[in-house]
């Protein structure tokens, strides 16, 4: 092991370096500052500070290297900037995410040919659209008291504001429409209001994009006890006497295997690539990578008629546009979908290219679906098999179930309505995205309750058959979710940190104590 550049034991390992991983260093950094933390991303650094948004990268030609170099062994495939690639059958991924190369669907299901993955520091939120509404109604996670509380904390952490387009020209026309045909009857907090966004005021003045360098935030950055490994791929989490005893990670950049001993690991990567570690290792609780769900996406888009150019400068490339802003719907009980309601750059689906266009005049809107969840639906591991990283090879088993096809039409009607209430629609009718598209993978390391073998971890995201390991990210989600999930996740993150910082400052304590009593 000579020449390794990882440090021999720590108290945290964290495994991943998106959002939630972040969470895991930024609280840590701040509850726990004592504690020497070892990050670890299988991808390289693509952005500075390291995990920023690439679309923050002015440069186009720089933008997509960034974006290349996030593709791990799906670079130099196709990617798809809008959904007409999609809608004519080509399976292809978004800039910055690759797809499985085989396994995504078996015959008789609908399986998820356009799951997607990213490997880079930042993870995907290296790429995201950057909303954060909160869950509400059956969203939400009933037996966690702390829930909203969380929630704040995630604000906090992501940079969160629903103030950033107020600015914009058609903002308020767009939402005044939308509340017109949806408010009614709508309880406060279920009414068309802005998005919450994850953006902030760079230096000059201009939007942009939160990625997990604002949630590990300058904190964790000065740590001098954090440090954050990149090309780094951990193939195995450690287990001596039934507990997390650190992992075993192998060096892309030379092949070097090393062990980094640990009082903590935390799983941070995806709803897909956390499970296959915990399986790679040994770790197969029952519940392990089943519930996997995603939010059926439904897309339509309308044009703005009766507007002129307003006086707003356009972003630069990369930034976002302050022409328009994005509208949120409400997910509730009764109409079960998100409503994304989006200006043009901002959306993964360009929405016009006929005529010159007024700017913020198109408006893409898109309805994401609950999953009626099913134990059936899961990623599996085939260890006859190895993916181009050397790991179990994943499985996906995945059925869109009676009532998801009766929410999927209630959905296509639904968006078709809001289209007309916005303005002229652009299409006769609305296209449903292949499985996968949302992106938003969840359920597969699913918290629970209690230990019944339908939850993988504890309400604190510890793993309950090892003491010691934690689980971030969607997959931790045990609801069925409509709304985007990152604030979520990260909220859950917020938890499990805050858990293993009480533990360790405890265990400080203790030393400190039984030192004091020694010496009398």
């Amino acid at each position: 092991m000579s020449g390794s550049r990882y440090p021999g034991s720590v108290d945290v390992a964290i495994v991943g370096s998106g959002p939630t991983a972040s969470a895991y260093a930024r609280i840590l950094s701040e509850e726990a500052p004592g504690a020497t933390i070892a990050m670890f991303e299988v991808g390289p650094t693509v952005s500075n500070p390291p995990g920023a948004h690439v679309k923050n990268i002015e440069d186009p030609e720089r933008r997509t290297l960034a974006q290349r170099a996030s593709e791990g062994p799906g670079a130099g495939a196709e990617t798809v900037n809008s959904p007409g690639a999609v809608k004519s059958g080509q399976r292809r991924a978004r800039p910055g995410t690759y797809l499985l190369q085989d396994g995504y669907s078996f015959p008789g299901e609908d399986g998820m040919p356009v799951a997607a993955m990213s490997s880079n520091v930042g993870g995907m939120a290296a790429h995201w659209t950057a909303a954060c509404p909160r869950p509400g109604g059956n969203e939400r996670i009933a037996f966690l008291p702390d829930l909203e509380q969380l929630l704040d904390d995630a604000d906090r952490l992501l940079g969160v504001t629903s103030s950033a387009f107020d600015g914009a020209p058609f903002s308020d026309l767009v939402r005044e429409r939308l509340a017109a045909a949806v408010d009614s009857g709508r309880a406060p907090a279920y009414r068309v209001q802005p998005m919450p966004l994850a953006v902030h005021r760079r230096e000059d003045g201009r939007l942009a994009w939160s990625g997990s360098d604002v949630v590990m935030g300058d904190v964790t950055r000065e740590n001098p006890l954090f440090q954050l490994f990149d090309e780094s791929l951990v193939t195995k989490v450690l287990v001596e006497d039934g507990a997390a005893a650190g992992v075993e990670v192998r060096d892309r950049r030379n092949g070097t295997i090393s062990r980094v001993a640990a009082r903590y690991v935390v799983v941070g990567a995806d709803a897909l690539r956390t499970p296959q570690l915990l399986w790679a290792s040994g770790i197969r609780p029952d519940a392990l990578g089943r519930y996997l769900n995603d939010q059926a996406q439904v897309v339509f888009a309308s044009r703005l008629r009766d507007v002129s150019a307003g006086g707003t400068h356009p972003a630069a490339a990369g930034a976002l546009s302050e022409q328009a802003g994005v509208a949120w719907v409400p997910y509730t009980d009764e109409m079960p979908f998100h409503g994304q309601i989006m200006q043009l750059d901002a959306s993964p689906v360009p929405l016009a290219d006929d005529d010159p266009v007024v700017p913020g005049s198109i408006v893409g809107l898109g309805l994401f679906c609950a999953k009626d969840l099913q134990r059936e639906d899961r990623v599996a591991f085939d260890d006859g098999a190895r993916d181009s990283y050397g790991m179990p090879a994943m499985r996906i088993h995945y059925r869109l179930t009676e009532r998801d096809h009766e929410v999927l039409d209630r959905a296509g009607r639904e968006i078709v309505r809001l289209g007309k209430a916005v303005g002229e629609p652009l299409d006769e009718r609305p296209f449903v995205l292949p499985p996968g598209s949302s992106l938003h993978y969840q359920g597969t390391t699913r918290m629970g309750r209690t230990d019944d073998g339908e939850s993988v971890c504890s309400p604190d995201s510890q793993v309950w058959q090892v003491p010691g390991l934690f689980v971030a990210g969607n997959g931790v989600i045990p609801t069925a979710t409509a709304c985007n999930p990152t604030l979520t996740a990260v909220a859950l993150a917020v938890r499990g940190a805050r858990k293993i910082a009480a533990d360790i400052n405890s265990a400080l304590l203790m030393s400190e104590s039984d030192n004091r009593l020694s010496k009398q």
